[in-house]
């Protein structure tokens, strides 16, 4: 994708600036790793024993939405493979539950306690300046808790950040692992949500409403959609912009922008920043028909401009 600064009517191509080194990458996201992956950092350089070696964490994170840790990996190799490495750093995750505890209370200082965290979100997310076809290939399955994300410099001090998208992933992971393997050990305790999975059980009322929802935020443009344990997310640039839940009765929608940052004034949304709540932001709606749909896009499509 080539880019360029306009200057009136004159146009320059703004060039790639490489990174000279994976540890310039590696500072850059650990200091932003909030801004970028919405994570909380917990430490670099952290050891676990793998099954057949000792294995390097950098930088071990924290996803306190999900209650869930994140291992993040570096790479400038190309030959590697996404999938073996990913779920060799799941399973030493799952066999060593203990130290990872440990870990998080000496370097964040707050108590963390076994059954607070939520295993079964546990995920692995690679970040490189480039990743081989082979290698994007590799996690079309629509259940993979492993992520690739790729991070670009620019000569005007412009930075790129965005994840590689799996493309018509429809296959199980596990149609291709077989019995015992690390793959299918990790998949019996890590779930990935689809938005399948959120629509299960839902009245057919709120399905169809769900649909009409879901067109219309998409109509926005360049929007992701992710499933997560408890509700569906919609997404741009990689950031979460509106959150949405299927219940029995109803639709519950969270819009992602802080208390006071929301134009509302038929007061549709209500203000949860002081109220224990799912979903991403400040402010919350409970959506029970269509007729309020309309007015509905209008809020979540401030907390789409926030994130564009």
């Amino acid at each position: 994708m080539a880019l360029f600064s306009l200057k009136s009517t004159t146009l320059n191509v703004i060039r790639e600036s490489p990174f000279s080194l994976e540890r310039e990458i590696q500072t850059l996201v650990e200091k932003n790793l909030d801004l970028l992956l919405g994570l909380e950092f917990i430490t670099s350089e952290f050891s676990i024993a793998g099954t057949t070696q000792k294995l390097r964490i950098d930088p071990l994170a924290f996803d306190a939405k999900n209650r869930a840790f994140v291992i993040i990996e570096y790479k400038q190799d190309k030959h590697f493979s996404v999938v073996d490495q990913g779920y060799a750093y799941l399973a030493a995750m799952l066999n060593n539950k203990a130290d990872f505890i440990l870990e998080y209370h000496e370097k964040c200082g707050k108590t963390l306690k076994r059954v607070e965290v939520d295993w079964s979100q546990s995920r692995v997310m690679f970040i490189s300046r480039s990743f081989t076809p082979y290698q994007k290939e590799a996690i079309n399955f629509q259940d993979l808790p492993i992520s690739l994300w790729e991070i670009r410099k620019y000569s005007n001090q412009t930075v790129r950040f965005e994840e590689i998208q799996k493309l018509n992933a429809t296959e199980s992971i596990k149609t291709i692992s077989a019995a015992g393997s690390t793959v299918d050990t990790v998949g019996k305790e890590v779930v990935v949500y689809t938005e399948n999975d959120r629509l299960q059980g839902i009245p057919d009322h709120v399905r169809e409403l769900y649909a009409q929802l879901r067109e219309k935020i998409l109509e926005l443009g360049n929007v992701e959609v992710k499933a997560t344990k408890l509700y569906v997310s919609f997404t741009v640039n990689g950031a979460h912009f509106t959150d949405v839940a299927l219940l029995k009765k109803t639709l519950k929608v969270w819009i992602n922008l802080e208390s006071g940052r929301l134009e509302d004034p038929y007061r549709f949304a209500r203000d949860v920043a002081a109220v224990g709540h799912h979903g991403n932001g400040d402010y919350e709606v409970t959506l029970a028909g269509a007729e309020n749909l309309d007015y509905l896009l209008t809020l979540i499509r401030q907390g789409y401009r926030a994130k564009a």
